[in-house]
């Protein structure tokens, strides 16, 4: 069977594939859960503390009575992503089942927190598409590379100095800071908890 021919098959079997609605709508959710669903997608620079922002803003929601969960980029690479690597193909593709993820958690009534470097703005304008404009918050962690390399706590900055990590964000690979994103939080001006609290305070309106 030829390359075409199989594309061919493919696309002829989309033709059986049928959407299910439930039983559930939106609204129902919201009202059983007291809050609406939002993707807060943190993006920034290795070693940002976008990782660290997203369990506590997590741990905060859910002492609060809300449910949500995180979705991190190093977590999903174990597992869902672990086929993938870090050419620009494998991130966009990383990035697109990720948000495809999200949404799939919003859709349940969840509040979910995304730590993801996600360098590029189209791949971050692939997510919002996705999950929607009315869900998605994008939260620059705008930590200055210096303060990332500084601290460096996984070895990364190290390694790719040394030549061995190729394509690394923020020395051999661009990274474009969000043109307007909903908010800035540099976490090397603020503690934690403020950063936490700007996060609860946008959110706030989502509570009923």
């Amino acid at each position: 069977m030829t390359k075409m021919n199989t594309i061919a098959d493919a696309h002829k079997g989309i033709a059986h594939i049928f959407w299910h609605a439930g039983q559930v709508t939106a609204e129902e959710r919201r009202l059983h859960s007291g809050q609406r669903p939002a993707t807060i997608w943190l993006t920034g620079l290795s070693g940002a503390g976008k990782s660290t922002l997203a369990c506590a803003l997590e741990r905060s929601l859910v002492q609060a009575g809300r449910s949500a969960c995180v979705l991190d980029g190093d977590n999903l690479r174990h597992r869902l992503n672990s086929d993938l690597g870090f050419s620009a193909q494998d991130r966009q593709e990383n990035i697109r089942r990720s948000a495809e993820v999200a949404r799939l958690m919003n859709d349940a009534g969840l509040i979910v927190v995304c730590a993801f470097i996600s360098p590029l703005r189209a791949d971050r304008d692939m997510a919002r598409q996705i999950i929607g404009d009315d869900n998605f918050v994008e939260v620059h962690v705008s930590t200055p590379r210096t303060v990332c390399e500084e601290r460096d706590p996984k070895g990364l900055y190290k390694k790719a100095r040394a030549g061995l990590i190729p394509e690394f964000t923020g020395v051999s690979a661009p990274y474009e800071a969000p043109l307007l994103p909903t908010l800035a939080l540099d976490t090397a001006a603020l503690s934690l908890e403020q950063c936490c609290e700007r996060l609860l305070g946008h959110l706030s309106q989502r509570f009923d």
